[in-house]
């Protein structure tokens, strides 16, 4: 690999929500736990149920992370996200139902 694609493929790896929280984390791991949680939600319905997880913080704060966490996120692509109405409903995408289609073998 290339010494000058590091910064790029730091910056743009694939993410991968923690299999557990944790309060001594990354408020990027946070936020990813969280919204993987949910399934999709807003930076405010992210923040909401931070709460629950850091009670002693304040919510302001919560939103602040949550928000920059998910912007920076949804910019780079990272993440997807809906827009209605002004504000974005962010999702990881993930897969729930298994692809059914097949390949023509002939195709290939």
């Amino acid at each position: 690999m290339n010494k000058a694609d590091q910064p790029f493929n730091e910056d743009f790896k694939p993410i991968a929500p923690p299999g557990s929280y944790s309060s001594d984390g990354e408020w990027q791991d946070k936020v990813l736990y969280v919204l993987a949680q949910l399934g999709s939600g807003t930076a405010p319905d992210v923040a909401a149920k931070l709460m629950e997880y850091e009670p002693d913080t304040a919510p302001q704060e919560l939103h602040r992370h949550a928000e920059q966490i998910l912007t920076g996120l949804y910019e780079k692509g990272l993440i997807k996200g809906s827009e209605q109405d002004g504000e974005v409903t962010y999702d990881l995408s993930k897969i729930t139902v298994p692809n059914s289609g097949g390949t023509d073998p002939e195709l290939l």
